[in-house]
């Protein structure tokens, strides 16, 4: 997500950071260079065009003080104009209802009968409520089908009537919400075109009837500046709320998202981050602009430890490293909270300076994650409490009962031994960084 236009603003701003002084030369340099990272990022000019004029005009008329380096005030500006291009505050969905109605609009293939599980799964994690999945999907085969798989991956609820008047379906899920105490109900819309006028009106037909306090369009962010004129034309049709970018995260350029608010001003509200049914994450464009600039996030990366690590087991086990007592059934228990948190490569990302460190772009192999977690669970519970028991037979068992090699199993010793030395040093205050 946002990989390479990242790259190339962090070169160019790591450039001005050794000037002395902000100038019309060297910042006409500066300027050419972050034009060019976004007209690449397939940002649209005009949005180009006005945020480096903006930016040129607060730099050249910033005064400086004293004790504030020039460069650093640069990025400030470039942040913050950023941070106003991407939308300036986040925008939270409007759940005042009895029960709170959200309509997903979309074309056919952005990925919306998936996003809307993604959706429900987030305010049931978030807000500890009862969705309900509405299929009005009538007309693309297999939809409704995929809709009911995904409620029962989800333990959630589908409302559907099969392929009836969509209308008649929405009208009848809010009344069936309503009974049975349902705090939310997400109504999954046929994908259609902008231009399909039929279909378009029933869209505003089913707006009608049930009268949502949210109209999210989700939208393909691989479909690059396309993007505007269909979230332009469904605009035009319906009052939209919000837009959901799937597939941010295989988008290494992200122009769409940086061109949305300033073209059509529909906030961008959530953005797909994985295929998996967590993949959906709230949008923040002050942060979004912090994490494009490598400074990280790390509010979300706090967030996402908080939702999905067990604050008790995770007491326990930094109480345990203290007293020098961790074990393998510690670490067994602290991978997989890790697990729960999604792929690390992810949350490295959102570390401050993991460019800087040339951790950014690590790749962490899953199959290499789930060996480890065989190994250990191949041992028996004496085995993990005593790690310094394991000799050459009881590594060739574990090593069998894993599917690994028994070099996998001594590696995994090693590795545990020095982790559990390097736990000592820190407890004791006497650890010193490798450089």
């Amino acid at each position: 997500m946002f990989e390479s236009l990242g790259d190339r603003l962090q070169n160019a701003l790591h450039k001005i950071k050794g000037y002395g002084k902000i100038t019309e030369d060297n910042i006409s340099e500066m300027m050419r260079e972050i034009r060019l990272a976004l007209l690449e990022a397939d940002v649209n000019y005009q949005v180009v065009k006005e945020f480096t004029s903006k930016v040129k005009e607060k730099a050249l008329g910033e005064e400086v003080a004293s004790s504030i380096n020039p460069g650093d005030l640069f990025v400030k500006i470039v942040k913050d104009e950023l941070t106003e291009l991407l939308g300036g505050e986040s925008e939270p969905l409007n759940l005042k209802g009895n029960p709170a109605i959200l309509m997903l609009v979309g074309l056919q293939g952005s990925g919306k009968t998936t996003t809307i599980a993604k959706l429900a799964n987030f305010l049931r994690k978030k807000h500890n409520k009862k969705p309900l999945l509405v299929a009005c999907d009538v007309y693309r085969p297999a939809a409704i089908d995929q809709l009911v798989q995904l409620g029962k991956q989800l333990n959630m609820e589908v409302y559907e009537e099969g392929k009836k008047d969509p209308v008649e379906i929405a009208r009848n899920a809010i009344n069936y919400a309503k009974e049975n105490k349902f705090d939310y109900v997400l109504v999954d819309t046929a994908g259609r075109l902008h231009i399909d006028e039929e279909l378009m009106q029933e869209l505003e037909n089913i707006n009608k009837e049930i009268n949502p306090q949210e109209i999210l369009l989700v939208i393909d962010s691989m479909m690059g500046q396309d993007a505007i004129n269909v979230i332009t034309g469904f605009n035009d049709q319906l009052p939209l709320t919000g837009v959901i970018l799937t597939k941010l995260d295989g988008d290494t350029r992200g122009g769409v998202a940086l061109s949305v608010r300033h073209l059509t001003n529909v906030p961008i509200k959530f953005i797909g981050t994985s295929e998996k049914l967590d993949g959906l994450d709230s949008f923040d464009p002050e942060r979004m602009a912090g994490r494009i600039l490598g400074m990280g996030d790390i509010v979300s990366l706090v967030e996402k430890a908080t939702e999905s690590i067990d604050e008790k087991e995770a007491e326990k086990t930094a109480k345990r490293m203290q007293q020098g007592k961790f074990d393998l059934e510690d670490f067994l228990s602290t991978l997989k909270q890790m697990k729960k948190l999604g792929p690390l490569e992810n949350l490295i990302k959102l570390i401050p300076g993991a460019k800087k460190m040339g951790i950014s772009n690590v790749q962490i192999d899953p199959k290499q994650m789930a060996h480890i977690e065989a190994i250990v669970l191949s041992m028996t519970p004496k085995e993990r409490r005593n790690p310094d028991i394991i000799k050459a037979s009881r590594k060739t068992r574990i090593a069998k009962g894993s599917g690994t090699s028994v070099q996998e199993v001594n590696k995994l010793l090693q590795q545990f031994d020095q982790m559990k030395k390097m736990m000592k040093q820190m407890s004791n205050g006497n650890f010193k960084m490798p450089f």
